[in-house]
């Protein structure tokens, strides 16, 4: 009784005393953020692999991203809210052992019908890392809520962006099924380890499930500067997008002519971009979350100019990248830490309508890219990317919400 007690006051605690989120813990989350994420792209480069492997077509192999795609959509509406409704360490471990099982059901398919049924459930549940970011902005003091999302997001890009060149040399190794038996192994054993080091947090949502997926529409509907930074998201992420969705086709071809093995490293030079991230963040956490959007989204704007020489200079090409995805990760965290801020006990709910608008921007952001690269080549692509890029400079810069009263306690520095 003593330790449900305990749980049972977990949020006030976390909210207001600094310490609940110990540095080891941060790193751990980060990993585990970046963990399940990367469980939705590991599919990605080896559509190939898998076709040859069930002798079926590269079309029939490439509904698999579809299936990934639909599979993450359901647990963005239907899972992510269950953060505030139930004991949020039990929900995610289990969700992650639920994602281990079926990361080993992947490995066994015998067919495509089963492993793309194998992959939207993992999609599905890799949505779990959308319930560990709300959780560390919970357990962080609130001076220092920017720089630990900004940490723990980091994870996020940093899988994203690591999946694939992982998964690509995983079956370089031995086929396309060992990366998903090594994902199976990491999920049973970060969700050991979460259970252990994770303390209680109980919800915050008493009232029943059909009402709690309601009030994420009540809150888009209530909260002007969420609907704001949702626009902002679906643009920002659909520019990323429109850089990596043809990034392939651009290196395959002449003057670089590199193969698959090399063109897998380059989301390495976006891993460095990520980087930016807690620095991001602890600015926000001194008053200039404005500022720092200001400069994040110049800067994606900016990496336009050198990704359109990247075309046929490598280093404008790197240097492009790393421009981008800084900029792209510094409007990002700040973004989440403002919107945290607006409703605390309704963090997850707001996680759950942010990410939707983030997910239909990178779905816009691909179809976009593949419809202007077919038509215009890498000159179309960064005209798309530097078009999206100032639609989100003024949006940013003509849409100014009143900032709330809570939003004002919370110290989230008015744009």
């Amino acid at each position: 009784m003593a330790a449900e007690q305990q749980g049972r006051t977990m949020p006030v605690q976390a909210e207001a005393g600094p310490g609940r989120l110990s540095r080891p813990l941060m790193i751990l989350v980060a990993t585990a953020v970046g963990a399940a994420v990367a469980n939705r792209f590991y599919i990605e480069p080896l559509l190939s692999l898998v076709a040859h492997s069930f002798n079926v077509s590269t079309t029939a192999a490439g509904l698999l991203v579809t299936s990934a795609n639909v599979g993450y959509v359901i647990g963005l509406i239907l899972l992510v809210p269950l953060g505030d409704l139930l004991e949020r360490r039990r929900l995610i471990t289990t969700m992650l052992v639920a994602a281990g099982v079926v990361a080993a059901g992947c490995a066994v398919a015998p067919g495509l019908p089963v492993l793309a049924l194998a992959l939207a459930g993992l999609a599905l549940l890799s949505v779990s890392a959308q319930i560990l970011i709300p959780l560390a902005a919970t357990l962080a003091a609130p001076e220092q809520r920017g720089q630990v999302v900004g940490v723990v997001t980091s994870g996020l890009l940093i899988g994203t962006l690591a999946a694939r060149t992982v998964s690509g040399f995983a079956a370089g190794l031995a086929g396309f099924r060992l990366i998903f038996a090594v994902a199976a192994v990491a999920m049973i054993v970060l969700a050991v380890l979460l259970r252990r080091m994770l303390p209680l947090v109980p919800s915050t949502h008493q009232q029943g499930y059909g009402a709690l997926l309601k009030s994420v529409v009540t809150l888009v509907t209530a909260e002007p500067e969420l609907r704001r930074r949702m626009t902002l998201a679906f643009l920002q992420f659909a520019g990323f997008t429109v850089l990596w969705t043809p990034m392939a086709f651009l290196l395959s071809g002449p003057p670089y002519n590199y193969g698959a093995t090399i063109i897998g490293l380059f989301g390495l030079f976006g891993v460095a971009g990520a980087m930016a991230a807690p620095a991001a963040g602890r600015l926000g956490d001194r008053g200039h979350s404005g500022l720092t959007v200001t400069i994040s989204l110049a800067v994606m704007l900016l990496s336009w100019g050198a990704l359109a020489l990247g075309r046929s200079t490598l280093i404008a090409l790197i240097v492009g990248i790393v421009l981008l995805d800084a900029g792209f990760q510094g409007a990002h965290i700040n973004h989440q830490r403002t919107v945290f801020a607006l409703r605390p006990e309704a963090r997850s709910r707001i996680n759950t309508a942010y990410m939707f608008a983030f997910f239909l921007g990178g779905v816009a952001g691909s179809t976009l890219a593949a419809v202007v690269y077919n038509a215009s080549g890498w000159p179309g692509i960064c005209v798309l990317g530097a078009s999206l890029a100032i639609l989100a400079l003024l949006v940013w810069s003509v849409w100014k919400p009143r900032r709330s009263a809570v939003t004002a306690q919370e110290g989230v520095a008015n744009p």
